[in-house]
């Protein structure tokens, strides 16, 4: 018997809220804290709440379903395919567990691919070529895999046909028909020229890679020739929308090349599958991978593609440049994170880089971390039985709409340049990916963006784990003669990194720079910004001895004297120092203190505070890096 759904009406006890009067008591809250003022409107709280992202749109702190997308985003498994390529979503079985294979030990690399298929992945990633595995080793690398059930990834840059040949030959050796073979040859001459400079129309570009996917169509359906790798963009600090406007020129520039060579527009289609990286900003790398399949739908679209044929392959690779040395743990969190965002966001393909990347090759343990990080999302967590798990957010939604608008916008920038590979040549889009990349590091350098481990919360004590050296690229990043450079590679963590290393390196010569935190009045008084000032200087490598309470200058100066100190920073209430500041602050001079901070806004005292010797402040957002490069000059660190 069937029982009538009855209507479920939530809050249907309380009277209906409107947008009007929750943003008049916020107002109301925000005139308290200060962030407004009498004459500030009601309507101008969201503005005074929300935050830019690195593409120009604004997160605002309320969302309803007034946001959505006109249009609406279609079904799961449909173009334009935002929810998903696949109507039953990750399905039973999950996302492709894929596995990076890099080291250049072949014995090593051979036992870690068969741990990693016998414990969760479903397909492997080889570097091969110089700085990864040898190529004409590929058929130990993969004695004991079974080609027919594991697909192989391989990434050879320059020498993609030869690593596709060895590939081929070893199918055919083991008597693998070319219907079961699968996987990805990995050409990507424009990725490949982005990252190295080298030319994309070059003797290894874009007309090898169109032979090679000719013969896939004709030979090995299950393989798909090419790969756009959105990576490099993202690896020089672009931001998400620069990262999928330059994907898509790079695709369509592969379309183009494959159909002026003979295949249809469905075989060139379906011979490209798409890399990016997502990171630990979850709902960033949600809104990046549906965007990207919305984007790359209405291009297919336009080119006069069937619906079916319009879903994009996907690959999403945990950020490399969001990886830390320091504190080399936090990076399991942040793959995780960025782990979810890929699964959620309806990733084909995940790879979640080992946390110890940054030091080295990862060990047996690192690998283990890795792959059942995928695992327990996908099992223990229950993620893949729900079909597009973000679908209906109304914040998700509108930011894959407008990541989708700012990222169409840079794309039709660089298709106006003359394609990514003129617009690449042009500089435009080093220029472009260079000026975001100066937005962020301003941002991580004020600790804006934080990162855990490094600007926040440093272990000084910490013992990093030893690893292997990772082999060097070989890929030139200086412009080759008569060419353009590659793009660099940053670190979210560089700037950090650069003055815990230099203090690391006193310390092993000398001893370990010291701030001293003169910490007047009473503990309560005193404790909140001592906290505040320990984890800003101890991010530069500093240790952070305290005075203890008291506000006795000549006890102080004594203090400061005995901790071999060169510079100290007051701390405490903002009434403690009028009272106290200044004549601690000489005292501390006299006592041969070559700079002194106040931890606080400067506000109506900083006149008076310069007279004293005080020499700058240190707050929540002020730009710790420069206060840490300053300091250090100051204690000798060099």
């Amino acid at each position: 018997m069937s029982v009538p759904t009855a209507g479920l009406s939530l809050a249907a006890d309380f009277p209906e809220a409107t947008r009007a009067e929750w943003q008049k008591l916020v107002l109301g809250v925000l005139r308290k804290s200060g962030v407004a003022t009498e004459a500030t409107a009601a309507g101008e709280v969201e503005e005074l709440l929300a935050t830019r992202t690195y593409d120009g749109p604004l997160i605002r702190p309320l969302y309803t379903a007034d946001d959505l997308p006109a249009g609406g985003v279609g079904l799961p498994g449909l173009a334009p395919f935002v929810r998903g390529a696949r109507p039953q979503g990750a399905g039973a079985t999950g996302w492709d567990v894929r596995a990076l294979h890099a080291g250049p030990d072949v014995k090593l690399a051979a036992d870690a691919i068969l741990t990693d298929l016998e414990n969760g992945v479903t397909s492997v990633w080889l570097r091969l070529g110089p700085g990864g595995l040898p190529i004409d080793a590929l058929p130990t690398v993969l004695g004991e895999v079974y080609l027919d059930l594991a697909p192989v990834v391989v990434d050879a840059g320059a020498q993609t046909q030869a690593a596709a040949e060895e590939l081929f030959r070893l199918a055919a050796a083991r008597g693998v028909p070319g219907s079961a073979l699968a996987g990805s040859l990995g050409a990507d001459p424009i990725g490949l020229a982005a990252r190295s400079g080298l030319p994309a129309d070059g003797p290894t570009g874009l007309a090898e890679a169109t032979v090679l996917a000719a013969r896939c169509v004709a030979e090995f359906p299950g393989v798909r020739a090419l790969v756009v790798d959105a990576q490099p963009y993202h690896r020089a600090g672009g931001s998400d929308a620069e990262e999928l406007g330059a994907s898509l020129a790079t695709g369509v520039a592969y379309l183009r090349a494959l159909t002026d060579a003979g295949l249809s527009l469905s075989e060139a289609l379906g011979q490209v599958e798409f890399r990016y990286a997502v990171t630990a900003d979850q709902f960033s790398s949600i809104a990046k991978l549906r965007a990207a399949r919305r984007l790359w739908s209405r291009v297919a679209q336009v080119c006069g593609a069937e619906p079916a044929e319009r879903a994009q392959r996907q690959h999403a690779v945990t950020s490399a440049a969001m990886m830390t040395r320091r504190d080399p743990w936090v990076n399991m969190l942040r793959t995780t994170l960025a782990c979810f965002g890929a699964g959620v966001g309806g990733a084909d393909a995940v790879t979640v880089l080992p946390f110890d990347t940054r030091l080295g090759l990862p060990d047996d343990f690192s690998r283990r971390i890795a792959r059942n990080t995928q695992t327990l999302l996908q099992e223990e967590s229950s993620l893949i039985r729900v079909i597009d798990p973000a679908g209906g957010s109304w914040f998700v939604e509108s930011a894959t709409a407008e990541l989708a608008e700012a990222a169409w916008a840079w794309f039709t920038e660089i298709e106006r340049a003359g394609g990514i590979v003129a617009a690449l040549r042009s500089g435009l889009v080093a220029e472009r990916i260079a000026a975001a990349w100066a937005t962020r590091a301003e941002a991580i350098a004020h600790r804006r963006d934080p990162l855990t481990g490094v600007s926040e919360f440093p272990n000084l004590a910490e013992t990093l784990p030893t690893r292997a050296p990772a082999p060097a690229s070989v890929e030139p990043l200086a412009a080759p003669t008569g060419g353009t450079p590659g793009l660099p590679e940053i670190h979210y963590d560089a700037d950090f990194e650069a003055l815990r290393s230099r203090a690391d390196a006193h310390a092993a010569a000398a001893a370990r720079p010291v701030v001293f935190l003169a910490t007047l009045g009473s503990a309560a008084a005193s404790t909140a910004r001592a906290s505040f000032a320990a984890n800003l200087f101890q991010a530069g490598g500093f240790e952070t001895p305290t005075s203890g309470p008291g506000t006795d200058p000549a006890t102080i100066a004594a203090a400061f004297a005995a901790s071999g100190a060169a510079v100290a920073c007051l701390c405490s209430g903002d009434k403690v120092y009028a009272e106290h500041a200044a004549a601690v602050a000489r005292a501390l001079r006299d006592a041969g203190a070559r700079q002194v901070w106040l931890a606080g806004q400067p506000g109506s005292r900083a006149q008076a505070d310069a007279e004293a010797g005080i020499d700058g402040y240190v707050f929540t957002g002020c730009n710790a890096v420069a206060v840490l490069q300053a300091s250090q000059a100051e204690a000798g660190v060099r």
